[in-house]
């Protein structure tokens, strides 16, 4: 065990030496890395961000129960009953009295709602779904209608559907973008390997000669690329962190304008090392090819 770990200390330590060598061409390489993780990191954030907005904006992904202008206190009690018993979610009860006085607010309305003898509006309630995928709400929905005293149920399904079909193809393209720029990722890893067995083919040969194994030699070349890799997620990470940082504030601000109060969410310290190991397998898929390839030529 201790002779193994030694083996793969030197290989490291090998490994280290090749990128401190060539400062300049390791840092443009980790750049390139970087940028190649960042654009699909940067998109699933942005998607991720961006459901979670719309979950936190009033009206969005809600379904409003409205009923009968004779319902009482009992049948307000009956639908929280069942509310809770099929754990529909969040929700919240919204007297008619509060709701007109909420529509007296709004701009053009007053005069109208003082015209009027008596208050039209029915009692609701407004509930908030733990999950909102659209056909969960439409079962929902379809529920809530066969309930007693219930009036009418709003929910508009069709916007639903189309910004959770909108976020389902911003998914595929985010993904289709990943592995594009995973394969970037392998083909800079395999060309700079490749260019380091190049350099060193009279050394290999050598060490072929007296006796050094194709993994003593293959050992330090898998390091190198799974060195860069990691060292280019964690370039990507920070990219990511930079960018997200510069637009909190006008998103936020953004936000505040819409009734909502958000902020950007970033890369949690989870979501980094999954970048960074992700980074170094990728790295270490190339460097892997590239050993496999060039040299069998040169034994």
């Amino acid at each position: 065990m201790s002779i193994w770990l030694a083996q793969h200390l030197a290989a490291l330590r090998d490994a280290l030496r090749r990128l401190a060598a060539a400062p300049l061409n390791s840092l443009l390489s980790l750049l390139v890395i970087g940028v190649a993780l960042t654009l699909p990191t940067s998109g699933w954030l942005a998607l991720d961000n961006l459901r979670k907005l719309t979950g936190d904006t009033p009206g969005v992904q809600q379904i409003s129960i409205f009923l009968t202008l004779d319902a009482g206190r009992r049948e307000f009690a009956d639908i929280e009953s069942r509310l809770r018993e099929i754990r529909a979610g969040s929700w919240r009860f919204v007297p008619r009295e509060e709701a007109l006085k909420r529509l007296q607010a709004s701009e053009g309305m007053a005069e109208i709602i003082a015209s009027l003898p008596r208050n039209p509006l029915p009692d609701a309630f407004v509930i908030t779904p733990s999950d909102g995928h659209p056909e969960l709400l439409e079962r929902l929905a379809e529920t809530f209608s066969g309930w007693p005293k219930v009036a009418h149920v709003q929910l508009d399904s069709a916007w639903v559907k189309r910004f959770d079909a909108l976020l389902r193809l911003g998914r595929l393209v985010v993904m289709l973008l990943g592995i594009l720029f995973a394969g970037a990722l392998v083909t800079i890893t395999f060309n700079t390997i490749r260019l380091q067995i190049l350099a060193q083919a009279a050394e290999i040969e050598v060490a072929k000669l007296i006796g050094a194994t194709d993994a003593y030699i293959q050992r330090p070349l898998h390091y190198f690329g799974m060195l860069q890799g990691l060292l280019g997620g964690l370039c990507a990470a920070l990219l990511v962190t930079a960018g997200f940082r510069l637009l909190t504030p006008p998103v936020a601000e953004l936000a505040r304008l819409y009734g909502a109060n958000f902020a950007l969410q970033g890369l949690s310290a989870s979501s980094v090392l999954i970048l960074t190991a992700i980074g170094g397998t990728l790295g270490w898929l190339g460097a892997r090819i590239s050993v496999l390839i060039h040299l069998r030529r040169i034994g």
